[in-house]
């Protein structure tokens, strides 16, 4: 049996992520087919499964962070691929503190419907707990007279089975803060067992996990008793089923063993008051149906159910979360807001989608914001109520794009987009469901990052299962992207189609200006923090100390090999003016050469530059 760790650290989390997954992935479609409540849309599993993706990807990249001796540190932007920093140390390990902080952060910005939402709210809990208790008590050790030493004793102290029982405890009672209106027999429900369970147990951090399993296996199997519709259907509630998968796997971590394993599965089917359990399981437009006894019960919401699910992300303060928090009360329903530290994540369900939207423009700034029609798939896709889902379309192009701007250029043209935010890349869930979304036969899948190839091949795999025909051009920029949408023509054969679009995105070179945030080694020497960095094509080119000059300097180096179009995208702390001095120094010194600008918005770099 391989080694398994005895207390909380950095490494038990990276397993317990990598083991919720696991486990939620071969749950979800069960797991989508018991889902009745709140609303029966079949996708309970599958947003489980998103919402630990978004964290487990967080986490690797925590470590990947650590384990990195070149590259990826020190920078603003993408710039980091081209620097080494001179303050990290390649062989360390993250603390627990990281670890946790990363996997709540992750599931946050991941976290899908209702009960991933929740999920997430409950990681966040753990990390409240199990973030501080190193640092307070570590730093305590310090001043009594540990020396450096403290942090690490004081850290290792509170990572035992008292730590764990105090996370859980937190972890349920957040995410019972978080729900505006909490009812019994739901995930809510099964995570207030589990801590109770913990509370009640003394030993290390395998008996605690095992004892919170236990608690919420039991309290699972009660919850058709206390929820109407879980014992019309003969289920167990869905959300509180995939808790009990991740607690299984936090059980496993500390244990090498899965408790319970087969048990579970045959269980949640089982009907209250002695009746039989779910009589079937039917797919119906990609949709799964619970046939219990004859009745199926996913179909539209009642007439006094909210047509929309809303979910977005948002920054926003805390007094004016308050004030969201009571303005969607009033909208509608399931109303779950997770998060803090300026950062939110916000689901509802209502009847005006548009209504619930504002509310979070005039609360903070929304972004990543998502609505989905029940009973007819995703807005964006179905047609008006009554009407069938529209034709699939032959072919549709997917892009990740670094900023808001980027967002909507590339829809304008004919584009389906993944935004993704500075140091938060989509996982490959965030790619598949895109590619659903286009809604198309043929897709081509633009990355517009190096750093993405694998998650975007992934992404691919999974789309071609489905019966999407995919082709990956491997885009390293989204000035690249640019150029490869410029030459799409879906009317073309597939293939011909995706070579054109291949060989614009390969004929053009890239750059990028970002500031640099500590001392680093890179390609062009040693840089200090603030100094402004010229990549071009992934390496730092040119060190400078003025924004518009270094962006004058990478501009003449591209251009001395010759090109025909320069790009330039501007983002947000982009000089106003930088744009027009660049645009006159390409009419006054390179003849023949067209330029255009484009406003990125928030993107990381302060300018993109590709030249074709």
């Amino acid at each position: 049996m391989p080694q398994v760790p005895q207390t909380l650290d950095a490494l038990a989390v990276r397993t317990w992520c990598g083991l919720a997954l696991e486990a939620l992935g071969r749950a979800r479609e069960e797991i989508d087919a018991i889902n009745v409540y709140p609303v029966a849309d079949g996708d309970t599993g599958t947003n489980l499964y998103l919402t630990v993706e978004s964290a487990a990807a967080a986490v690797e990249a925590v470590f990947a962070g650590y384990e990195t001796v070149t590259g990826v540190v020190g920078l603003t932007g993408s710039a980091a691929s081209g620097a080494v920093s001179t303050g990290v140390t390649g062989a360390g390990l993250p603390t627990l503190a990281d670890a946790v902080r990363a996997m709540a952060h992750g599931a946050l910005i991941g976290a899908r419907g209702n009960s991933g939402t929740i999920l997430a709210q409950l990681l966040r809990g753990m990390a409240q707990v199990l973030a501080a208790d190193g640092e307070v008590d570590g730093a305590a050790d310090g001043a009594a007279g540990g020396g450096t030493d403290g942090a690490t004793d004081g850290e290792t102290a509170h990572t035992d089975g008292q730590a764990l029982r105090l996370a859980l405890r937190q972890a349920a009672d957040s995410a019972r803060e978080a729900v505006a209106h909490p009812v019994e027999g739901t995930v809510l429900t099964v995570a207030t067992a589990a801590a109770e369970a913990a509370t009640g147990t003394e030993g290390d951090c395998g008996t605690v996990a095992c004892a919170a399993y236990e608690g919420a296996r039991a309290a699972l199997m009660a919850t058709p008793g206390q929820l109407a519709v879980l014992e019309r259907a003969g289920v167990v509630d869905a959300g509180g089923r995939g808790l009990l998968a991740v607690l299984a796997a936090l059980a496993e971590t500390f244990t090498g063993e899965s408790p319970g394993a087969g048990r579970v599965a045959g269980e949640v089917h089982t009907r209250v008051n002695g009746m039989d359990g779910v009589s079937g399981v039917d797919r119906v437009d990609g949709v799964d149906r619970v046939d219990v006894n004859g009745v199926c019960v996913d179909g539209p919401p009642r007439e006094d159910s909210p047509a929309f699910e809303v979910t977005y992300l948002l920054e926003a303060e805390d007094a004016d979360v308050a004030r969201l928090r009571a303005r969607l009360d009033r909208l509608g329903n399931s109303l779950v807001v997770v998060g803090g530290d300026g950062l939110w994540n916000v689901h509802v369900h209502a009847d005006d989608a548009g209504a619930a939207v504002e509310a979070g423009v005039e609360a903070g700034r929304p972004y990543r914001i998502r609505i989905t029609h029940f009973g007819l798939g995703d807005a964006h896709t179905a047609g008006a109520a009554g009407r069938p889902p529209r034709e699939r379309a032959q072919r549709a192009v997917v892009a990740v794009v670094p900023g808001e701007g980027l967002a909507g250029l590339y829809a304008e043209a004919g584009a389906t987009t993944v935004l993704a935010r500075p140091g938060e890349p989509p996982a490959s869930g965030e790619l598949v469901e895109a590619v659903r979304r286009a809604h198309a036969r043929e897709v081509v899948l633009l990355p517009n990052d190096a750093d993405l190839r694998h998650t975007a091949a992934a992404a691919a795999e999974q789309a071609r299962t489905e019966g999407v025909r995919v082709a990956l051009i491997p885009t390293r920029s989204a000035v690249q992207g640019i150029a490869a949408l410029a030459v799409h023509e879906p009317e073309r054969r597939f293939d011909e189609d995706v070579v054109a679009m291949t060989s614009a995105a390969g004929a053009t070179r890239y750059a990028e200006v970002a500031v640099a945030e500590r001392q680093s080694w890179t390609m062009a020497g040693i840089c200090q923090a603030g100094d402004v960095l010229g990549l071009i094509d992934g390496d730092v080119a040119v060190i400078g100390s003025d924004i518009t000059a270094t962006a004058e300097t990478v501009l003449d180096r591209m251009l001395a090999a010759g090109g025909e179009m320069v790009t330039l995208v501007l983002g947000d702390e982009a000089p106003g003016s930088i744009a027009a001095h660049l645009e006159a120094r390409v009419r006054e010194s390179y003849l023949a050469v067209d330029t255009v600008a484009y406003r990125g918005g928030r993107q990381g770099a302060l300018l993109l530059i590709g030249v074709e």
